[in-house]
């Protein structure tokens, strides 16, 4: 039996959304900064959003790719890169003696550098039209790692200004992981990889709706923060874009020297976009006003980069087309 055109409406819906992912995305920023009461309302659903988020990333990833090992290689050299190189490029220009006048901020960036790629780095490559296999076994790896590497960088750059405990961080994220990979790969099995491949554009939407959330959510206290100190959060907000950014292209062309420009691309999203909160849950949310005030204006790069990139993919999707690959 076909479906009539009333019951179909929400699916072309959704999946209209999901085309202009990157667009809407980036608006729900503004929105979450034009009506705060939308940002409070939506805070309490950060954590939970995080989740499904990585539960929808999982559901949606082939274990037939992953069991080949295709793409494994590539991986770990890009978290030696974003968990080892990076952190050493950042040690080597405090070296050199590049001022960081604040400690609060220098913390800051202490903890973008050595904090995992963020979990929504999969839903973002969906986004962009790109395959999320690679950034999600990049994420998963990262955290794997961050427990023997996050505690030892940031005592070591930031002065012993915050103190990770490993277990705590082992144990956090041996937990999301697991909770995360077996009701996503349990629910493909349910639901089984051909049904979701006739799903994608509408599950493109509902990806959509729930990045945006955690976006307006993120905009909580934002708001008033920069009616008081315009100035302020304005040079903080450009720090921010320009750490992001600059761990983006570095690391997007540092691995387009030997890897596809796809592939290149979300290795750079997975170096500039961090997930910082997950190092400050760890440390039991015990950071300065400041390092926080950092924390939530480095949101901005993260749901903004996507949209600025889009032109960049679509440029990888047409040569693409081109070469038939």
């Amino acid at each position: 039996m076909l479906p009539s055109p009333l019951s179909a409406l929400p699916l072309r819906l959704l999946s209209a959304l999901g085309r202009e992912g990157t667009r809407a995305v980036a608006l729900s920023i503004v929105i979450g900064l034009v009506i705060p009461p939308l940002a409070s309302l939506a805070k309490p659903l950060l954590t939970p959003l995080v989740y499904v988020m990585m539960v929808a990333s999982f559901m949606r990833t082939d274990l037939a790719r992953l069991r080949t090992g295709r793409g494994l290689g590539l991986a770990v050299l890009a978290v030696v890169w974003i968990m080892g190189l990076a952190p050493a490029l950042l040690a080597t220009v405090l070296a050199l003696g590049v001022p960081v006048s604040d400690p609060d901020i220098l913390l800051a960036i202490v903890l973008q550098v050595s904090a995992p790629p963020i979990m929504a780095g999969p839903a973002f490559a969906i986004l962009l039209g790109l395959d999320p296999t690679l950034p999600l076994l990049v994420m998963v790896l990262a955290m794997l790692v961050t427990p023997l590497s996050a505690p030892a960088i940031v005592h070591a750059l930031s002065g012993a200004a915050l103190d990770l405990d490993p277990l705590t961080l082992t144990v956090r994220l041996a937990l999301v992981l697991a909770g995360t990979a077996a009701v996503g790969f349990g629910l493909r099995t349910l639901i089984g990889p051909a049904r979701l491949t006739r799903w994608r554009a509408p599950m493109d939407g509902v990806n959509v709706i729930l990045l945006a959330l955690m976006a307006v959510a993120f905009m909580d206290g934002i708001t008033r923060q920069f009616i008081a100190e315009p100035i302020r959060l304005l040079g903080i907000s450009a720090l921010a874009f320009t750490v992001s950014f600059g761990a983006l292209a570095a690391g997007g062309l540092l691995f387009r020297l030997f890897a596809p420009a796809d592939q290149a691309l979300m290795i750079g999203f997975s170096s500039g976009l961090r997930n910082m909160m997950m190092l400050i849950a760890a440390a039991g949310g015990a950071i300065p006003d400041t390092t926080w005030l950092y924390v939530g204006l480095a949101q901005f790069p993260i749901y903004l980069l996507p949209y600025f990139m889009k032109p960049v993919a679509n440029l990888i999707h047409r040569h693409d087309a081109r070469t038939g690959s």
